[in-house]
């Protein structure tokens, strides 16, 4: 990776820090331990612990979804979208990652005094509308205001509830050995979109942010009766780190074949210019479905009629065998084990 490129960090580990640092929100090693050393044994709960992008709860005979999420992102104003769309989206995909219909969310805005009303409007306007494409409603929120200076304009946490109308089980536990990986469309539009804008890089190629919400694509599967293990959306860390926690949550190996991984050519060659792998930048709309073999042709035919941008495709098999990790092999032919990165590729992502 090139040292000189803008807005990279490599923090220390987190043995060595006695402070919190911005890597620590960056998905990667860091945040695991932060989650794992701190928040864990505070939060102990009798509830399993799935690994999983929300909790699935059951009442009175019914099976619900719950999931919360902050949203920092700078700028707040992207090609593609802005923080209010990316809050929703983030909440709802979540939601969908679980497998359930997103149904209800609310929103927390902590604003900080001097931000232009004309802006928040802007942001509140962009949040309906994401709201109403999705299919979900706002229902409570709070906001609370900040004085000039100690905040960053505008940050949103939004929490969200959906309804399971199914009897699978979606989670890491459920990978079996033989399943096919399928990615739902090409990877790292959302992470160069916004590195782009804040670095002030301009490219031939404009590249605009996947953010979108992705329960219309899931419950599609569903509908047509796929017997789907597991699904993660790719967020912060990129498809890498997704397929490394699911690996290690399964403890599984999983084989993946770079030269099937779907790259725009515009962020392919930003990435290049930049030093950056893709398979670690951040994404918004996209997400891996793992499903037995025999269902991921019909799988990536239902998905290519919901893609936006890229198309899908499968990049790999979970392996048969002890071990968990994700071993990628390069379109030379040669193996290489994906690791975690110890914390923030591109701070304030998301």
């Amino acid at each position: 990776m090139d040292a000189a490129a803008p807005g990279l960090a490599c923090p220390l580990p987190f043995s060595q820090h006695s402070e919190v640092t911005v890597g620590h929100g960056g998905g990667g090693r860091l945040t695991q331990d932060l989650i794992n050393r701190i928040f864990k044994p505070a939060f102990a709960s009798p509830a399993p612990d799935a690994e999983h992008d929300g909790a699935v709860l059951e009442t009175a005979g019914v099976r619900l979804a719950f999931t919360t999420d902050a949203h920092v992102v700078s700028p707040l104003f992207f090609p593609g979208g802005n923080i209010g769309t990316l809050a929703v989206n983030g909440t709802v995909n979540d939601l969908a990652m679980c497998g359930a219909r997103p149904r209800w969310l609310s929103a927390a805005f902590v604003l900080e005094e001097g931000f232009p009303l004309a802006r928040l409007n802007e942001i509140a306007v962009a949040m309906g509308a994401a709201a109403a494409a999705a299919g979900v409603s706002l229902v409570t929120g709070d906001t609370k205001v900040v004085e000039r200076g100690k905040g960053d304009g505008v940050y949103i946490t939004t929490s969200g509830i959906g309804v399971l109308e199914h009897t699978l089980s979606i989670v890491p536990a459920s990978i079996r050995p033989g399943d096919a990986i399928v990615v739902s469309g090409d990877i790292g539009r959302h992470g160069m979109a916004v590195l782009a804008l804040r670095e002030g890089l301009e490219f031939e190629n404009p590249i605009e942010s996947d953010c979108a919400p992705l329960a219309e694509p899931v419950q599609a599967l569903l509908a047509a009766g796929l017997e789907i293990h597991c699904l993660r959306d790719l967020t912060r860390g990129g498809l890498a780190t997704a397929l490394i926690e699911l690996a290690q949550a399964s403890r599984r190996t999983f084989s993946v074949e770079e030269a099937a991984i779907p790259v725009h050519e515009a962020v392919r060659g930003a990435c290049e210019v930049l030093g950056l792998d893709p398979c670690y930048v951040a994404n918004e709309g996209r997400f891996v479905c793992i499903l037995p073999a025999a269902q991921a042709d019909a799988a990536v035919a239902i998905l290519a009629r919901h893609a936006r941008g890229g198309g899908p495709i499968r990049i790999g098999t979970v392996q048969p065998g002890p071990g968990h990790g994700v071993v990628l092999r390069s379109e030379i032919g040669v193996d290489r084990v994906l690791d975690r990165l110890s914390g923030e590729q591109l701070p304030r992502i998301c």
